[in-house]
């Protein structure tokens, strides 16, 4: 099976739109480029990072069903390619059905992964895999009720839509629901009043694994795995991540096995980033984006091709390879102040740590706590490279301009 590319700004170009134009969009943006790829980056505020490099940027409300039909039926790209949750899903599945757009990996993964609700019953209903327990709850009481009779304390409170842990929180006794319920509702991203409450998992760690959906010589797609990335976060937010993590081997085939069956079930082509609780030999089904995951950052210093490059090759119909370059690890920066078009010192100290590389996304407007930049690192020992990560983001001081 033959897969032609043609030349940006020409009748012959492949053309790819992204809904999401953030840090991980940038990367995917530029990895399709390479490949000669139009690209058009959309987002919800002008200037954001993917938008900067893209061959056209556009802004509107990607959440409102009549603003993305007009601006798909404008642009006609080839490609559709959601990079976050906040997306008027059903419209996609319309514009699907109607062929006038092909939506990555699909719409109905679009829609089922857009909220936790579809993806936990899919995952733990339809497909029958090892989950927390859990209990959806559309109002305070419901959420008391809940963990009263069903789920008990600790338990972890989450809106059903939110990016990057936004909202999340852990209970550990009746005093803390009230807090729980209403930073949930200040942290999703579409306010409809409605969480997930799950109980706490005694796991050992938490893995993302990638898992790439791709078109083998015969044209059948085939599954691939890239190394599991360990990591930590802070209410739900990654702070550093790491590849490989070393797992019991049979909790390794476990976690591709779970990966499989939900990536098979989603369909379509692209890169998936699966989470996964772990203790022992155990697994469970934590979460699945039908995108690059942000603690896969750490693969543009790991893997021969980072997840960007990964998901470009396999939605343009290319072989793809998931093999490990070096061990290594990422370490986030974070805003630190709130202003906007803010500067960074300390960049020539960070790059002399050994072995290590920065990425700022050039976010237009800061925040205390807004993912402004990773510091990435690598060594053959895991430890070292995770030590250099944190070292290198450290040195980096964002500061008002």
């Amino acid at each position: 099976m033959s897969v032609t590319l043609g030349t940006p700004l020409s009748p012959t170009a492949v053309k790819v739109m992204l809904l999401g134009s953030g840090e991980l969009g940038k990367e995917v943006l530029i990895a399709l480029q390479r490949l000669g790829v139009e690209t058009i980056a959309v987002d919800r505020y002008e200037n954001a990072p993917g938008q900067q490099v893209a061959h056209h940027a556009r802004t509107i409300t990607m959440s409102d069903p009549a603003q993305l039909r007009a601006l798909i039926e404008k642009e006609r790209p080839d490609l559709v390619v959601p990079e976050i949750e906040a997306i008027a899903t059903p419209m996609l599945e319309q514009l699907e059905a109607e062929k006038v757009v092909r939506v990555i990996p699909t719409a109905r993964a679009a829609r089922l992964t857009m909220d936790r609700e579809g993806i936990r019953r899919l995952a733990a209903e339809t497909l029958g895999l090892p989950t927390s327990p859990y209990v959806f709850c559309d109002s305070l009481a419901e959420l008391q009720a809940a963990i009263d009779s069903k789920i008990g304390y600790p338990c972890v409170v989450k809106p059903v839509m939110s990016s990057s842990g936004k909202g999340q929180s852990k209970i550990d006794g009746p005093a803390d629901v009230q807090k729980a319920w209403d930073f949930a509702m200040a942290g999703g991203r579409v306010s409809h009043g409605r969480v997930i409450v799950e109980g706490f998992i005694d796991f050992d760690y938490e893995i993302t694994q990638l898992t790439v959906r791709a078109a083998g010589a015969d044209g059948q797609t085939e599954t691939h795995f890239c190394e599991p990335i360990g990591h930590v976060q802070v209410k739900g937010d990654y702070v550093e991540s790491w590849q490989p993590h070393p797992m019991h081997p049979a909790a390794l085939q476990r976690s591709r096995d779970i990966c499989k069956a939900v990536t098979d079930n989603l369909g379509g082509h692209g890169v998936f980033g699966v989470e996964l609780f772990v203790k022992g030999d155990q697994v469970w089904f934590s979460e699945v984006s039908p995108r690059p995951h942000d603690t896969g950052m750490v693969t543009m210093t790991t893997q021969w091709q980072s997840e960007f490059e990964l998901h470009a090759r396999a939605i343009l119909g290319l072989p793809v390879s998931t093999a490990l370059k070096s061990p290594g690890a990422s370490a986030v920066i974070y805003g630190g102040v709130e202003a906007t078009g803010i500067a960074y010192d300390g960049l020539d100290e960070a790059l002399r740590v050994p072995q290590t590389d920065v990425r700022l996304f050039g976010k237009p407007e800061s925040f205390e706590k807004r993912r402004m930049g990773v510091a990435l690192a690598y060594d053959a020992d895991v430890e070292v490279a995770r030590r250099r990560a944190k070292e290198a983001a450290s040195k980096v001081r964002p500061r008002k301009g």
